[in-house]
């Protein structure tokens, strides 16, 4: 396991900078840039469930299948773009790296054939499709959604994992792979590590508001996600209390809402988890 931070003088160069010209910090920029939007995000109705410690069943189950698939894009293009000048300093795959985290857990809420019954709601394959389309025409934007992901992961993660253990009763911790960092031993230590390689990064001025425009728009994509989370499990759960007050038998048992939801919208992302503090 690494001891961070691991480059001192990738940090001692990026706080050089920092002396000679306050403000020139990409990763301070991004927060400043992102603050009124980071607002918003926290208030949409699924994070607001999240601090009241009211997530459910189905809201988790449909949160991680929309994850994968935005982490999926992520990381392909990270790897595929892991010797651009632009992604190379914060390049931690060992580390940071989440789809197996969540291959596990949808493993564990959907058998081994999870990926038979996991579909693309409409805002998750729109957030996929910017990953898909930056990583092949302009790489050095993914730092923004690196950025926006990883460290909102770390930084809210493992808060977010207590709350959900407790919400739905995960006794065992089974389902909860996605909150845990193994290969980071001091997660304070590391975000102070990243913010520094990413601050080195070279980048013009154009290039540098192109940056802080991408971490608006990797907000924006997660407000999407979370409001079509929410009403994919509106539509489930209004359809479901008409089956019941029709006392109808349930097409589908209300352990197995998610499927129903799946089903019924293919048409969530931290982010997905990432919303909180960096």
């Amino acid at each position: 396991m690494r001891k961070y931070p691991t480059d001192m003088e990738t940090v001692n160069s990026a706080r050089k900078v920092d002396m000679q010209n306050p403000g020139s910090d990409l990763s301070e920029q991004i927060k400043a840039t992102t603050k009124e939007i980071h607002v918003r995000a926290e208030n949409t109705q699924l994070m607001l469930s999240y601090q009241k410690g009211q997530i459910t069943l189905p809201q988790y189950k449909l949160l991680l299948c929309s994850l994968y698939e935005i982490y999926k894009a992520l990381e392909e293009e990270m790897d595929r773009n892991a010797s651009h000048p632009g992604v190379a300093p914060i390049y931690f795959p060992q580390e940071l790296a989440r789809l197996e985290t969540l291959e596990r857990d949808l493993e564990h809420f959907f058998g081994q054939e999870w990926r038979k019954r996991v579909i693309i709601p409409a805002a998750t394959h729109r957030y996929t499709q910017r990953l898909r389309k930056i990583g092949e025409g302009n790489p050095k934007l993914l730092v923004a959604h690196a950025y926006t992901r990883y460290l909102g992961d770390l930084s809210g993660g493992q808060v977010l994992g207590k709350i959900t253990q407790k919400s739905i009763g995960l006794s065992s911790g089974e389902g909860l792979s996605f909150f845990s960092f193994p290969g980071v031993s001091s997660p304070n230590r590391f975000k102070q590590l990243y913010r520094s390689r990413m601050n080195s990064i070279e980048l013009t001025k154009e290039e540098r508001e192109g940056v802080l425009e991408e971490a608006i728009m990797a907000f924006e994509l997660n407000i999407q996600v979370f409001d079509d989370l929410q009403k994919m499990l509106s539509v489930t759960e209004e359809a479901y209390g008409d089956q019941e007050k029709a006392k109808t038998p349930a097409i589908i048992p209300s352990l197995s809402i998610v499927q129903l939801s799946l089903g019924i919208c293919v048409a969530l992302a931290t982010v997905g988890m990432g919303i909180y503090v960096f």
